[in-house]
């Protein structure tokens, strides 16, 4: 483990592990063909999807076409068993990638993202931490510009220590959590019932 720290290194893997503990506290059934917010994806689907952000060189072969290089990584952890897999994925949380270590800051909302669309797909709890919450709230602010154009069209007023965000035109307003508000914003539209709308 390098002694040098980059700026989010500390909590990607921290959020990392607590994925591995919410994924190996489920039945084989959940993991294999639990729902999650991810419609098309099990668990297992969204694990192999976060590890495989580890790898980018496997990406280049498609080009654009992140879908495609996403759903390759999905299938290619549905080919291992459950037991291999979580091998992986313990070394993948101990040990990111240089590529990660240096992308933190942006990986780890989209990790808390999917590890939310899990525990939320299931019906379960968890606490999520302060750092993940806000990186969920950036990720979905990010995502937004060229999924759906939310964020150019509401005023974001996170309810749990947040500035608010405002780009100019944005005429109507949302309120929420930053968990919530990111989600939305990134499409998880069974959030929508969390937030208020002005």
């Amino acid at each position: 483990m390098p002694a040098f720290r980059l700026p989010y290194e500390d909590e990607l893997r921290a959020e990392r592990s607590r994925l591995i503990d919410t994924v190996e506290g489920l039945s084989d059934d959940d993991f294999d063909a639990g729902t999650t917010l991810c419609t098309e994806w099990a668990p297992r689907d969204v694990l192999g999807h976060v590890i495989g952000l580890d790898y980018l060189t496997s990406y280049l072969p498609y080009g654009i076409r992140i879908n495609a290089a996403n759903q390759a990584q999905a299938d290619r952890a549905r080919a291992v068993s459950r037991e291999r897999l979580m091998e992986w994925a313990r070394h993948w949380a101990a040990s990111p990638s240089t590529t990660s270590r240096l992308g933190a800051t942006i990986l780890l909302g989209d990790l808390g993202v999917h590890h939310q669309d899990i525990v939320r797909g299931l019906n379960l709890k968890r606490e999520v931490p302060d750092p993940v919450a806000t990186a969920i709230f950036r990720e979905g602010l990010q995502l937004s510009l060229w999924l759906n154009r939310r964020v150019l069209r509401y005023r974001l007023v996170p309810t749990d220590g947040h500035r608010p965000v405002a780009l100019p035109g944005a005429k109507q307003e949302v309120r929420g959590t930053r968990e919530a508000l990111g989600l939305w914003l990134t499409g998880r539209d069974s959030v929508k019932s969390e937030l208020d709308f002005a």
